[in-house]
């Protein structure tokens, strides 16, 4: 009889494009700043993920809030 051969599963990595940074700065992130804030947000208007966007953590969150004080505003869907 033929043993079957285990296979270990390997994670699923992104592609180097995904996983780099944006070259964007601290004060970069500003609500009223739109064009940097499509960037990280798709089509449906819901915000990527840190895995997606490559940001720190304190960047991300302050992204978020920016995203969402946008969209109060009304400049983002």
């Amino acid at each position: 009889m033929s043993k079957k051969m285990k296979f270990s599963k390997r994670k699923k990595t992104l592609s180097a494009s995904a996983r780099r940074r944006p070259n964007i700065g601290f004060e970069d992130l500003d609500f009223r700043n739109v064009e940097v804030l499509k960037k990280f947000v798709t089509e449906q208007g819901r915000i990527l993920s840190r895995y997606y966007t490559g940001l720190p953590a304190h960047f991300q969150r302050r992204m978020a809030t920016a995203v969402k004080r946008s969209r109060n505003v009304l400049l983002i869907k």
